[in-house]
């Protein structure tokens, strides 16, 4: 079998992307446990800390039966102390799965072309697709469905968003992103997700409009992981995206509100919303573990 990698959400077949989906919902539901890891080790490579990705990382391949390997900067400079391929063939002699989050999309895309074992996107500066994964569990967990969803995403056009539109090529929805002139994502991704033809794109400056009618109201941080000296820049971008109650409103009684974590209570969102009624931000963060297993499983069965 040929070997199957996790780097961005719009790699994979929609029918796939259906079926992980089912397979993480068994396994929360305890329907079925898989062990594929079973007297195995995983490489879990992280280049920025982590919070929620090593956590749930590690946790997963521990109930998959394996044994996480944590590994910083300081052990693996890729590219810099050796080659980016040397490392994966080496990692490949001794792991069954490796697990990276870092900077550079690419330094991922050519680690998986000379690993001989998958590989899985922890994140990057352009992608984070385990999240999205996550996310899209627990909108089917609190609304039904994961198909023709309005979505409405404020703030930078990030790397979560990227990966929210990469699965608008493969899930029909109504994605919305609200940012200003200065913050958008990146234009070729974007197009791309468009010309798949599954899902209306939009990019707008005015968050009323993003929001009216929405059944996600998805918001992150305005200054990633290193980038937090644009942070005063970035507030007055970005202050009218801000999700407050007032914002809210406008979305469907129904709407839920999505932040992938951590967040900067007070700025991108009030505190009242992050622990209202409507927001499941903390059902999110734990899914990160069960799609995220459901993700190993399925690259390891190649």
């Amino acid at each position: 079998m040929v070997k199957r990698d996790f780097l961005a959400i719009s790699e994979w077949p929609e029918q796939e992307i259906r079926d992980t989906l089912d397979l993480a919902r068994k396994m929360k539901k305890g329907e079925v446990y898989p062990r594929p890891l079973e007297g195995k080790t995983a490489a879990l490579i992280f280049h920025k800390p982590s919070l929620r990705t090593r956590v749930s990382f590690e946790a997963g391949v521990a109930e998959l039966g394996g044994q996480g390997l944590f590994i910083t900067d300081a052990e693996i400079k890729l590219g810099v102390r050796e080659s980016i391929a040397d490392v994966a063939r080496v990692l490949s002699r001794y792991v069954a799965l490796i697990v990276i989050r870092t900077f550079s999309q690419d330094h991922v895309v050519e680690l998986a072309r000379y690993a001989s074992v998958p590989v899985i996107n922890a994140l990057t500066d352009k992608l984070h697709p385990c999240q999205v994964m996550g996310d899209i569990l627990t909108a089917a967990e609190h609304l039904g469905r994961i198909d023709n969803l309005t979505v409405a995403f404020l703030g930078d056009g990030n790397n979560v968003f990227h990966s929210w539109a990469n699965l608008a090529a493969k899930i029909p929805m109504d994605l919305r992103l609200g940012t200003s002139a200065q913050t958008l994502p990146d234009s070729e991704l974007v197009e791309n997700a468009r010309s798949a033809g599954k899902s209306k794109i939009t990019i707008t400056r005015d968050p009323a409009e993003a929001v009216t009618g929405a059944d996600v109201v998805y918001t992150d941080v305005w200054a990633s992981m290193g980038q937090k000296e644009l942070v005063g820049e970035r507030q007055k971008l970005l202050q009218k995206f801000q999700v407050n109650s007032d914002l809210l409103s406008r979305a469907k009684e129904s709407a839920i509100v999505m932040h992938c974590l951590p967040a900067e209570r007070g700025r991108e969102i009030t505190d009242e919303v992050m622990d209202g009624p409507q927001s499941v931000i903390f059902d999110e963060a734990e899914n990160r573990l069960h799609a995220q297993k459901a993700i190993m499983v399925k690259v390891l069965e190649s």
